[in-house]
């Protein structure tokens, strides 16, 4: 086979494809201009025709197509196009050119189509009437909301079909002017080539020992400058390839030290690969000397191991719980699962971990809400089923026997109905709440506070305790006044109960910033540190004899604090043992 030099492998293609680009270039410049003309045209054609249907609305209303064809001749010469006003059986209505009347019916025009279709139609055919190539532009005209009759505005396209035949042949000329140029400067590049090859192979050299520092200078010959720039874009790409692994590793990290959840992957030799910060806090490990030893040497936890091993030994995830021995307890739910690479081999394992302590938490205290439901409805059925058959065994016999037995039973049954209407009450707000059904306005604070305490002073006075109330003049929040003053009055009604007889309950609001704070406050036995955050709980009794005995259900505190949370507020507790109780509401200020 002969050998053909470089310039000559070059050089047909170099002008077949210069050529071929300038007569592209040519044929793409021409239909551009005539698509611009066009749509030049089409919008001036519709501007008109918009102009025309303002005119001619009122005359269409009047079935007037005398002064429609008027208008339309007049128009017409005015704007040098021709207007022909369609109704909705495809009559001509108005024409400039020729009577309307000995038009044919236009309802198979394309663009009258459109029009009664309620868009903007558009035609370029040759017209018999003018004996001419028009573009037609038609538009609806409405009454009622649909489409009654269409104005359509046509102009001869000839002149524009001149021009554009016109600028192509400058275009194809100036095509090929350049592309004779361009194929004379490429025949004299190869000519005077040089041999910059070498530079090229020690630059390249260089890019396979991973330095991209230098860069092949280009030169006067465009094969070389081809392969030149290709061989440094190549460089720059490697180079930004390498920066980007080096950044989505950096990102890999920064995103698995952010995560919530702890993240630990070990090889199937149980060595740790990786270990984000969430997983060492969680698991109290040494996260700067985790990577590269065995899990038992970083987590002293048999659980976790165990979770590891399945992971490992099984093709399907696993899951297990996990408790940290600390102090409060930590648990953990563990995701398990076999690490693959890209060839689908196992590698090793991964184990997501969630805190799920405060879900164990509220489990807990679910636990304990029915489990002190069931003893609160046990208790007064209990007695009343034992006063009821007292009653049956010839109790009844004796009147006074029979008194005092059933007097047990009304007591033990108000104290279900009362337990039955405060678990009403609290789903009741829980619900309002959640619905945002909660009315609140911007009222008064003090006729609240007055109206609760007046609730109270009966029971109050039968103990002769004394309730003071002091309020800022003209404090006003965003509240529910009802469930405000049920709040203050279960409130009121506690520190009486637990106030020793001749004591004072102190009521006293003020505004704090943004928040209006009410003060409840008793010279009481107190509360204990350890009680302070549960007291809120459905059923918590701090001293469960003494409750029982002042007639709570214990569930007034936390009805008091779902009516507060219901108001976007707050409720908190100040308390020493033989020193009396603060509770505060907070409420948004008005």
């Amino acid at each position: 086979m002969r050998r053909m030099t470089f310039a000559w492998h070059l050089v047909p293609v170099v002008v077949l494809i210069v050529w071929g680009a300038s007569l592209l270039s040519a044929m793409y410049a021409a239909r551009a201009i005539r698509a611009f003309h066009a749509g030049q045209t089409g919008a001036e054609l519709a501007a008109r025709a918009k102009l025309v249907r303002q005119v001619i609305t009122p005359f269409l209303l009047q079935a007037n197509p005398a002064s429609i064809d008027s208008i339309c001749k007049v128009f017409g010469v005015a704007s040098s196009s021709r207007i022909t006003v369609v109704g909705k059986s495809g009559a001509v209505l108005g024409e400039t050119g020729p009577i309307a009347a000995r038009l044919d019916n236009h309802a198979d025009r394309p663009e009258i189509i459109a029009a009664f279709s309620g868009r903007t139609g558009s035609a370029v055919r040759f017209s018999h009437t003018t004996r001419q190539t028009m573009m037609y532009t038609a538009i609806p005209v409405f009454q009622g909301g649909e489409p009654v009759a269409a104005v359509r505005v046509a102009k001869p396209v000839d002149s524009i079909e001149f021009l554009v035949v016109h600028l192509q042949w400058r275009f194809f000329l100036a095509g090929a002017v350049v592309a004779l140029v361009a194929t004379v400067a490429v025949l004299i590049a190869i000519r005077r080539a040089t041999d910059p090859l070498e530079t090229m192979r020690r630059v390249a050299h260089a890019y396979s020992q991973g330095d991209f520092r230098e860069s092949i200078p280009t030169s006067r010959v465009s094969e070389v400058d081809d392969l030149a720039e290709s061989l440094n874009a190549m460089a720059r790409q490697l180079d930004e390839r390498i920066r980007s692994l080096v950044r989505q590793r950096n990102e890999q990290e920064a995103v698995l030290s952010s995560m919530v959840e702890g993240v630990i992957a070990v090889d199937s030799g149980e060595r740790v690969i990786n270990l984000n910060l969430a997983a060492a806090r969680l698991l109290g490990a040494d996260l700067a000397r985790s990577n590269g030893r065995l899990i038992q040497e970083v987590v002293r936890n048999t659980e976790l191991q165990q979770i590891i091993r399945r992971a490992l030994d099984s093709h399907e995830p696993v899951e297990g719980e996990i408790a940290i021995r600390t102090e409060p307890r930590v648990f953990l739910q563990a995701h398990g699962t076999v690490l693959r690479d890209g060839t689908g081999e196992c590698i090793g394992a991964l184990v997501v971990l969630n805190d799920i302590t405060r879900l164990r938490t509220l489990e807990n205290m679910r636990k304990e809400f029915v489990a002190n439901v069931s003893h609160e409805l046990k208790t007064p059925i209990t007695s009343i089923k034992a006063s009821v058959e007292t009653l049956l065994d010839g109790a009844m016999e004796n009147r006074e026997m029979a008194k005092r037995f059933l007097e047990i039973v009304v007591r033990h049954a108000d104290r279900l109905n009362a337990i039955v209407d405060d678990l009403l009450s609290l789903s009741r707000i829980e619900q309002e709440a959640e619905n945002r059904q909660i009315e609140l306005d911007a009222l008064d604070v003090e006729p609240v506070l007055q109206a609760a305490v007046q609730s109270c002073l009966v029971p109050a006075g039968e103990r002769g305790i004394t309730i003071q109330v002091s309020c800022a003049d003209n404090l006003k929040a965003r509240m529910n006044a009802p469930l405000i003053e049920q709040a203050v009055v279960n409130l009121i009604d506690n520190a009486t109960k637990y106030s020793e007889p001749g004591g004072e309950v102190r009521v006293v609001a003020e505004q704090k910033g943004s928040e209006i704070r009410i003060d409840v406050r008793d010279t009481g036995c107190g509360i204990a540190p350890e009680h302070l955050q549960r007291v809120f709980e459905r059923f918590y009794r701090v001293d469960k004899a003494r409750s029982r005995n002042a007639g709570g259900t214990g569930l007034g505190l936390s009805i008091v604090k779902h009516i507060v949370q219901a108001h976007g507020g707050r409720v908190t507790v100040e308390s020493a043992l033989g020193k009396g109780s603060t509770f505060s509401l907070f409420l948004p200020a008005a």
